[in-house]
């Protein structure tokens, strides 16, 4: 059974506002004191921009309902903008690192720091707001590409923590005409060695959060199991019937893609039940499974407890020989 999901397009809308606002913000404070630390935090807007348009794209094909090409849904394609996202991440830390190993051996003096520094705040505030927000409905709706580019805009902010944090001790230490000997080796003034180190580092943690959401989305595409906590509340309720002597089930088949979740079980009954009692069961089953999750199509299947039939793929699959001592606990077979 499935659930058309709603459409959440006007999230992405919101992704590119955030996108052009601090890419704008971010490239002025950059035109105001030629921080390569503040340019590497521009390109990286850069990047969110494409991922937003990209969102935009996803989500809207997403929201479609299944069709005859297309019987389990579109929502996989949401992977497609997640992997998209994760590489563009990666582009985007090898541009910043090469740009700061440039900057670290052909320095440059910065200037008008108290103001670069404050447009940088109000653009990091930008993306904060819309990326707990992003981050909120993407895991409330189950949308990988929500929550993935939520997570890219956090990204964004904490790399501009940290260059500010940096450019703010050059604005101190040139203040009060503090330097170091490393520094003025490289042929730099004062603490603006900081700049392109922080940079570097910054490339580095971008790195990271790119390869994070490559391998998520690596583990979609591969039709990856439910979390354990959901597969748990699943088995929590098949549990609850099997603790009959004549009801028992296995081949649990569970899987995810984007907001949707699938799974599969056999149901083993006694052979003599009608038609109408097995039915009966099942749709006890799926309405309470469905009940705990906004978005699942269970696909159940009866089978005669009795018929050796029912059980022969045991012995080889190993999905269902992990389960087998509860099956023998609660079959009469």
């Amino acid at each position: 059974m499935g659930v058309e999901q709603p459409s959440l397009t006007r999230y992405g809308w919101l992704s590119i506002f955030a996108a052009v606002s601090t890419i704008a913000l971010k490239s002025y404070a950059y035109w105001l004191t030629d921080s390569v630390g503040l340019l590497s935090d521009a390109l990286e807007s850069l990047i969110n921009l494409v991922a937003a348009i990209i969102v935009l794209f996803v989500l809207g094909i997403a929201a479609r309902p299944p069709d005859d090409s297309h019987a389990y849904g579109h929502d996989k394609i949401e992977y497609f903008s997640s992997g998209a996202e994760g590489i563009m991440i990666l582009l985007a830390a090898f541009s910043i690192a090469y740009t700061a190993w440039e900057r670290l051996w052909h320095p440059m003096p910065l200037q008008k720091l108290d103001l670069g520094i404050a447009v940088s705040v109000f653009a990091s505030l930008i993306n904060l707001i819309v990326a707990r927000i992003l981050i909120g409905v993407g895991r409330s709706r189950h949308s990988i590409t929500l929550e993935a580019d939520g997570k890219h805009l956090m990204t964004d902010v904490w790399t501009t923590i940290g260059i500010l944090f940096g450019i703010g001790i050059i604005a101190v230490a040139n203040r009060f005409e503090v330097s170091l000997n490393l520094a003025r080796q490289l042929g730099m003034s004062g603490w603006e060695i900081l700049d392109p180190i922080i940079a570097i580092l910054v490339a580095v943690n971008i790195v990271l959060a790119g390869l994070h959401l490559i391998r998520r989305t690596i583990s979609g595409l591969m039709d990856a199991a439910l979390p354990e906590d959901e597969l748990t509340v699943i088995t929590d309720v098949l549990d609850k019937f099997a603790a009959s002597d004549h009801i028992t089930y296995h081949a649990l088949r569970t899987r995810y893609a984007g907001a949707r979740r699938f799974m599969s079980v056999h149901v083993l009954v006694p052979g003599d039940w009608s038609v109408q009692q097995g039915h009966d069961l099942l749709e006890t089953i799926e309405q309470q499974i469905m009940a705990k999750f906004d978005s699942i199509d269970v696909d159940t299947h009866l089978e005669p407890i009795e018929d050796i039939a029912s059980w022969q793929h045991l012995a080889t699959d190993p999905v269902d020989q992990a389960c087998s001592i509860n099956l023998k606990g609660n079959s009469s077979a």
